[in-house]
């Protein structure tokens, strides 16, 4: 369980990085070349990859690469929409709760067997 923990860990905090290096130029960078929001793209991506490289490394020692790659997603999904509401200052959709219920139920069917042994 503690790997799990770890791995959640880290890939918050690298999805945080990913998610401004993805995103944040649309509201930093807007009326800048795109070939400089490109650049310091991947300078926050390299710190995003420096805590995802490991992060997974550790998780698969634990999960298979199915539900290492939907915890990702969920973590994703769960780092993005406060991130749109709060820094991007956009309005929240109901499409958001939707797609996280669709995740979750992308959740049990991966993670049904190490949960209830199905």
């Amino acid at each position: 369980m503690r790997v799990i923990v770890t791995t959640a860990f880290l890939l918050c905090c690298s999805n945080v990085f990913m998610t401004f290096a993805w995103y944040g130029h649309l509201k930093n960078l807007a009326h800048k070349p795109w070939i400089l929001a490109a650049v310091i793209s991947w300078g926050i991506a390299f710190f995003e990859y420096l805590i995802q490289v490991p992060a997974n490394r550790i998780g698969h020692e634990a999960l298979n690469l199915g539900q290492l790659k939907i915890l990702q997603e969920v973590i994703t999904l769960t780092v993005f929409v406060p991130f749109s509401i709060l820094y991007m200052k956009e309005q929240f959709r109901w499409d958001y709760l939707w797609a996280g219920l669709c995740i979750l139920g992308a959740v049990f069917f991966i993670f049904r067997e190490k949960l209830f042994g199905v």
